[in-house]
């Protein structure tokens, strides 16, 4: 009885996942023109031009896309030339190529990926400037000079 739960908890999962996926660009199929989609899009054909989407956008082993792409997370494991604006995760898998900068929170790029570009990676802005703002130096002088006062 565990073991059919268990299963049935996978296959939802599973189907549940590939509901989100809203568009998809089959394998063989060519696509000239700006995409746009609130939902997950996946490209396993051609697409020249731009890609913009709400969700994830997954790019197979097959698909290309000439063009620049701005979506949630990113998985590419086929060929990109264009620029890559990621608000979350983008992977570039082994099998993925890509011409173009990146714009990113998180990177992650697996061996045997090909990347030639610039990298920008976006976080807490106002947390990292903070930090470079503060010097060190200075406050020890001070502390220096506050102990030296006391004596």
């Amino acid at each position: 009885m565990l073991g059919k739960s268990k299963s049935n908890t996978t296959t939802s999962t599973v189907e549940t996942q590939t509901a989100k996926i809203g568009t998809i660009i089959g394998p063989g199929a060519v696509f000239k023109g700006d995409i746009t989609a609130p939902e997950a899009i996946r490209i396993d054909g051609s697409l020249t031009g731009n890609c913009e989407c709400k969700g994830n956008l997954i790019l197979g082993t097959e698909g290309q896309i000439k063009g620049n792409i701005k979506a949630q997370n990113v998985i590419l494991s086929g060929k990109v030339v264009g620029d890559v604006d990621s608000s979350g995760k983008l992977e570039l898998l082994s099998t993925g190529k890509l011409s173009g900068n990146i714009t990113a929170r998180s990177l992650v790029i697996d061996e045997d990926a090909f990347f030639d570009g610039r990298c920008a990676m976006v976080t807490n802005h106002a947390a990292a400037l903070e930090i470079e703002e503060e010097e060190p130096e200075e406050s020890a002088k001070e502390d220096g000079k506050a102990s030296a006062d006391k004596y």
